[in-house]
C-alpha cells in the first residue's frame, strides 16, 4: 500500500492547538513570539502580507528579502509602521536582505550585522544579528538568515551561524535556510541548536507555497537554555487567513513561541 501523501501547504478550517501567549513568567522569564517569513522583496501583495504578520501577533520578526536595491532603509520602515514594529537590526547592504522588527518592548543591547564572504557570480548575502532583551529576560542573540542557494556556499554560511551569539549567551536563529533537514547543513545546525519545529510542533510543517508544497526550508533554532513551547507555520491561527498566506509570498511564515530564562 502506498504512503498516503503529506497534508496540503495551506489547509481548511481545522484550527491548531492554542498557542501560549507571549509575556512574563513569575520568575521573570519571558514568553517570547518570534515569526521568521521570507517576504519576497515586497513584489507580491503588501496588505495580505501585513495581515498575516498582525495576526501572528510577533514580539520579534526575522525577515528575508527586504528589499535592498530600492529605498531599503524607507521600505523597511514601511513594513515595520504596518506591522507595530519597530526595526531593531538589519536591512541594509550589510545584512544584504535579513531585517529584525520588534515591538517596543523589546530592548535592543547591540547589533552585529555581518555581510558574508561571497562566491563570485552568485547574491551577495549576510545576517542581521541583534542581542536583545525582554524585560527581565536574559539577553538573547537574534539572527536572521537567508542562505545560499549553491550547496558548498550555503554549508559555509550554516558553519557560521553559531558565532553569531557570544560565548555564553543564549541565541536563536530563523530564516530561510534553503536545505531540507536531512542535508548537511541543517543537520550540523541542529546538532548545536534545538530545530524548534522538531522539538515542539504545532501548526503546519511545510513552508513553500503549492507550486512545490511539501518543502521545509525555513526553520527556527534555539539553544539549549531557551524552552520551546511550540514551533510551526500558522494555519488556522485566528486571523490567518490561506488566501493571505498565498498571495503575500512564496514562502509560508514560521512562528515559535520561546521561553527565555530570567537574567
Amino acid at each position: 500500500m502506498s504512503a498516503e501523501p503529506p497534508p496540503p501547504a495551506v489547509p481548511g478550517t481545522a484550527p491548531p492547538p492554542p498557542l501560549p501567549t507571549s509575556g512574563a513568567d513569575p520568575d521573570g522569564a519571558q514568553r517570547v513570539r518570534l515569526l521568521s517569513y521570507n517576504v519576497c522583496s515586497l513584489r507580491d501583495d503588501r496588505e495580505a502580507l501585513v495581515r498575516v504578520v498582525r495576526a501572528c501577533a510577533p514580539d520579534i520578526v526575522c525577515v528575508q528579502e527586504s528589499p535592498r536595491y530600492w529605498k531599503p532603509t524607507k521600505q523597511a520602515a514601511w513594513l515595520a509602521r504596518r506591522t507595530g514594529t519597530v526595526v531593531l537590526s538589519g536591512g541594509g547592504r550589510i545584512a544584504a536582505g535579513p531585517l529584525l522588527l520588534g515591538r517596543l518592548r523589546v530592548d535592543v543591547i547591540a547589533t552585529r550585522d555581518l555581510l558574508l564572504p561571497k562566491t563570485r557570480g552568485l547574491h551577495a548575502r549576510g545576517f542581521a544579528t541583534a542581542l536583545l532583551r525582554i524585560g527581565r529576560s536574559a539577553p538573547f542573540a537574534v539572527t536572521s538568515c537567508h542562505l545560499s542557494l549553491d550547496p558548498a556556499e550555503r554549508l559555509r554560511q550554516f558553519a557560521l551561524l553559531p558565532e553569531q551569539a557570544g560565548p555564553g549567551e543564549h541565541g536563536v536563529i530563523a530564516g530561510d535556510l534553503n536545505e531540507h533537514p536531512d542535508g548537511p547543513g541543517w543537520r550540523q545546525l541542529a546538532a548545536r541548536y534545538q530545530d524548534a519545529h522538531t522539538v515542539a510542533p504545532w501548526g503546519g510543517t511545510f513552508t513553500s507555497v503549492p507550486a512545490n508544497p511539501y518543502q521545509r526550508i525555513d526553520g527556527v533554532f534555539a539553544t539549549p537554555g531557551i524552552e520551546v513551547l511550540a514551533c510551526g507555520v500558522p494555519h488556522g491561527l485566528p486571523g490567518v487567513l490561506p488566501a493571505d498566506l498565498l498571495a503575500a509570498t512564496d514562502h509560508l511564515p514560521v512562528l515559535a513561541v520561546l521561553r527565555v530564562p530570567a537574567a
